[in-house]
């Protein structure tokens, strides 16, 4: 198996950055470091795994049709030649319809060096089709899976752009 990637976590002040931007949450410093000091690195499950999983840093409840946007505190490194495709977790999926709401989502090698520390972040939105159903995942729990998958381009390419961003940060 090539090893092509390693993830690392955000600093604490771009986490600290992003979740008071995209989290309407009135917790304290000490409560958000704490949070932070939790972070779980993705990980496979098994040596047969070929997704990399994420863990929420924290706890989530979610009444049908909301969404929220979670940031992972997590920036990956990978090589360039390779892709970090994001989706949800089928067993998640599948009981609960929690889904990633881009429903696939592609992280670019180039991400890494934005400004935001390419720091991931994930819209997700818990779809079920019961109007009283709530979905509640403590912090830790794998909620989506990653993985890298190596692409080609054509032989007219002539890209020249550089990132700086996320979410449309190419102007494209």
């Amino acid at each position: 198996m090539k090893r092509v990637a390693e993830f690392y976590k955000v600093s604490f002040e771009q986490f600290e950055k992003d979740y008071k931007a995209l989290v309407k949450s009135d917790i304290g410093h000490a409560e958000l470091k704490r949070i932070y000091d939790g972070i779980k690195l993705p990980a496979r499950a098994t040596t047969g795994s070929a997704g990399y999983d994420f863990f929420l840093p924290f706890g989530i409840t979610l009444k049908a049709g909301e969404e929220i946007t979670i940031p992972s505190g997590i920036r990956p490194w990978f090589k360039r030649v390779y892709g970090l495709f994001i989706m949800s977790k089928s067993g998640l999926g599948t009981k609960s319809r929690l889904q990633l709401n881009t429903c696939i989502s592609l992280i670019d090698s180039d991400y890494f060096y934005s400004d935001n520390e390419g720091h991931m972040t994930f819209r997700i939105i818990h779809d079920s089709r019961d109007p009283k159903a709530v979905l509640t995942l403590p912090a830790g729990k794998a909620y989506l899976q990653g993985i890298f998958i190596k692409y080609g381009i054509t032989k007219s390419d002539n890209a020249e752009g550089a990132r700086n961003g996320g979410f449309g940060s190419t102007n494209k």
